[in-house]
């Protein structure tokens, strides 16, 4: 085997295996709110995730010293605060597999804001996209019988909504500033966004937390494989694939996300949340192929979950 394609394989090889921790971890999530509050969760899982990125950054021997430290508050208000804040509060009030099927709408969100935002208008294909986006949506909300999962649904919506924000103020910040370090960038919007959530959680009431193994352990799956592990996979398959390759296979993700739910929770999709997810992953996968038709990837500055 030659070893451009060896590298190849080992690239989408991790990308495969960072699809499945950050599908899986939406049902490590959901576990490990049986064990915690909220926002108590939602704080260790951003705040201890930033400690293991500036261990890499320092075993990398990468740099430490922030750059452009108002739009990195900017980003961590929006990516780790205000999304990780609310997709944990929606898995509190919903299933994993809705919740991580409507998280991942954002490059519809991105496609929707980037028109008034960044001047890029929705052209051709990218209509049928948007049609299919909301179809889904319509599917799954259901609005003729709306239920008690409503509220989780609309946090899960506006999560996506929040990440799709965060990845236009990244994209214009690599715009204006071309070298700042990725994992860098990451780390500190991380650790900026996390303090909001560690406030909160001293403030908000919540039983103690129960500190058994599958708590302890939920917390360094999210922080050391859904972190740090996660980005540098994410980083090597950068390093050896086109962008739009990448933004395609992390769409796994939320499939893996229903099926572990639907498997490991009992979370089984009705007929016309099943119809709105195959919409909707109908929309993302013409957004991503559209993408790399036109070398507009999404800025791969900002991950998931």
């Amino acid at each position: 085997m030659k070893a451009g394609t060896s590298t190849t394989l080992r690239a989408f090889a991790a990308l495969v295996l960072l699809a499945i921790l950050w599908g899986y971890n939406w049902v490590v999530m959901k576990h490990a709110l049986d064990y915690a509050g909220a926002f108590q969760f939602g704080a260790m899982r951003t705040f201890y995730g930033a400690v293991c990125l500036f261990a890499l950054l320092a075993l990398m021997r990468k740099p430490l010293k922030p750059r452009e430290i108002p739009t990195l508050i900017w980003l961590g208000i929006l990516q780790t605060c205000g999304f990780t804040g609310l997709i944990i509060w929606a898995l509190v009030e919903g299933g994993a597999g809705k919740t991580a099927v409507l998280t991942y709408t954002m490059p519809f969100w991105v496609m929707m804001l980037a028109w008034p935002l960044l001047g890029e208008k929705i052209r051709g294909v990218q209509w049928l996209a948007v049609l299919s986006s909301v179809m889904g949506l319509v599917f799954i909300l259901d609005p003729l019988h709306l239920g008690a999962d409503l509220f989780s649904m609309i946090l899960a919506i506006l999560g996506g909504v929040f990440w799709a924000v965060s990845v236009i103020v990244a994209k214009k910040l690599h715009q204006r500033v071309p070298d700042l370090d990725l994992m860098s960038l990451t780390a500190w919007q991380m650790l900026f966004g996390s303090l909001p959530l560690v406030v909160v959680a001293f403030i908000v009431p919540a039983p103690p937390i129960d500190w058994s193994i599958n708590f302890i352990g939920a917390v360094l799956f999210n922080a050391v494989l859904c972190n740090a592990l996660a980005w540098l996979l994410w980083l090597y398959a950068l390093q050896h694939l086109p962008a739009g390759i990448a933004s395609m296979t992390s769409l796994l993700a939320p499939v893996i996300g229903v099926l572990a739910a639907w498997l490991q929770l009992g979370e089984e999709p009705s007929r016309g949340e099943i119809v709105g997810m195959l919409l909707i992953g109908a929309a993302l996968l013409i957004i991503s192929l559209y993408s790399m038709k036109r070398k507009e990837e999404v800025d791969p500055a900002m991950g998931q979950d």
